[in-house]
């Protein structure tokens, strides 16, 4: 019997509401200690925002690539090279975009590169995803599950030990980690990096995809073993019922979640759990708790039959994600174009005029401000849900 996961599409939408939240509070220089990242090593809440999208790339992969093993290597490539270069592309558009700046009161173009040390910056947050879901899907594709689980393993090794042979001395500090001096600014150049560490060096870079590319590849193994348990639930079947084989699926997905998380927490005491070069502990760590969020909400929804409000708020966030993100990401950058002299913009003009006024803490307005950006972006979406529009991407 074929069922679609709701609890799929809320883990997927919480994901993004959340991307959203933590990209969009009324003042950087005003943020609460969760909804930062972790200035180094170690985990805050918005850490696990990132690997979980990932993984819910994976965990959508797996009811996609058995329809495309059927159809044939030509329309998988098709599909593949086409979602790849579109999201890819979208992501460096937004980076450039809006091609134009202010400088001293007039407007003026964006250059590619304008100098060794500046420049449009070439990856990020969908360009990361773009190149994930490219190598994930061909390896879910050509390997059956040992192989790929197998080469998963190899991946979050080789990629350790090239931090280690990279800079024996000190392979995981933010000058020391090899990506930086021996990938990225070789392949990438400094002008196109991002420059948020007051270094060049790029969270999003090409060194530190290799275990990304494996936190998809987990999240598709999550999905498979979902969707194959689901294949044994009899038509009509009260999923409340203890014989019901849901509640095996989920022992199983706890069980895997925790060993995922006790090992990269052992791994971690060894190769630190760090989101920003993307650590192999990182990755089976916060997989590990991607699998047990996963698991604890297919119980709650698809059991005990509760989605409850915020269950109802964050599935309709996941029937458009990738669109959504781009545009929370698009709308502030056009409004950018109209600011005002004192560098008030359409944007920001809720919290520069309103919200910055909000009594206590000035981490509450930049909060309440990040809120108010979620629920204009819900009224988006669910206006499409409403309309039954699925911007595919």
């Amino acid at each position: 019997m074929k069922i679609r996961y709701r609890s799929l599409d809320v883990f997927r939408g919480a994901t993004v509401c959340l991307m959203i939240l933590v990209n969009n509070p009324g003042s950087w220089a005003h943020i609460y200690g969760p909804l930062e990242h972790a200035p180094w090593h170690g985990l805050t809440p918005t850490d696990l925002v990132f690997p979980f999208f990932l993984f819910a790339v994976g965990n959508a992969m797996s009811f996609v690539i058995p329809r495309l093993q059927e159809a044939g290597p030509g329309v998988f490539w098709k599909k593949v090279i086409k979602r790849t270069l579109m999201i890819f592309g979208i992501g460096l558009f937004l980076n450039w975009y809006p091609f134009l700046r202010w400088n001293a009161g007039t407007l003026e173009g964006i250059p590619w590169t304008s100098g060794p040390e500046k420049g449009v910056r070439i990856f990020g947050v969908l360009q990361r995803i773009a190149v994930c879901y490219f190598f994930a899907s061909i390896i879910a594709y050509y390997l059956k599950p040992r192989a790929a689980g197998l080469l998963s393993v190899i991946l979050l090794l080789l990629y350790w030990a090239l931090c280690i042979i990279g800079n024996p001395a000190d392979p995981y500090s933010l000058a020391g980690w090899f990506g930086t001096e021996q990938v990225d600014k070789i392949l990438l150049h400094t002008a196109h990096m991002y420059k948020g560490e007051g270094v060049p060096f790029d969270p999003e870079g090409i060194a530190s995809t290799l275990p990304a590319i494996v936190q998809v590849v987990l999240g598709y193994f999550v999905g498979m073993y979902i969707r194959n348990s689901s294949a044994g639930i009899p038509a009509g079947m009260d999923r409340k019922a203890p014989s019901n084989p849901m509640f095996k699926m989920l022992t199983g997905l706890f069980v895997a979640g925790m060993a995922l998380l006790l090992t990269g927490f052992c791994w971690d005491l060894v190769f630190p759990i760090n989101k920003k070069i993307w650590t192999s502990s990182y990755t089976v760590y916060t997989t590990g708790l991607a699998t047990v969020t996963i698991a604890t909400m297919i119980y709650f929804i698809e059991i005990k039959g509760k989605t409850g409000f915020l269950g109802r708020f964050f599935e309709v966030f996941g029937k458009n994600p990738l669109f959504i993100f781009a545009l929370s990401a698009f709308l502030p950058k056009t409004a950018a174009l109209f600011k005002t002299t004192d560098g008030v913009t359409p944007w920001n003009w809720l919290y520069t005029r309103v919200l910055i006024h909000t009594p206590g803490a000035k981490e509450n307005g930049s909060l309440l401000y990040a809120i108010c950006v979620i629920i204009f972006m819900w009224a988006i979406c669910y206006w499409l849900d409403k309309k039954k529009i699925y911007i595919k991407v």
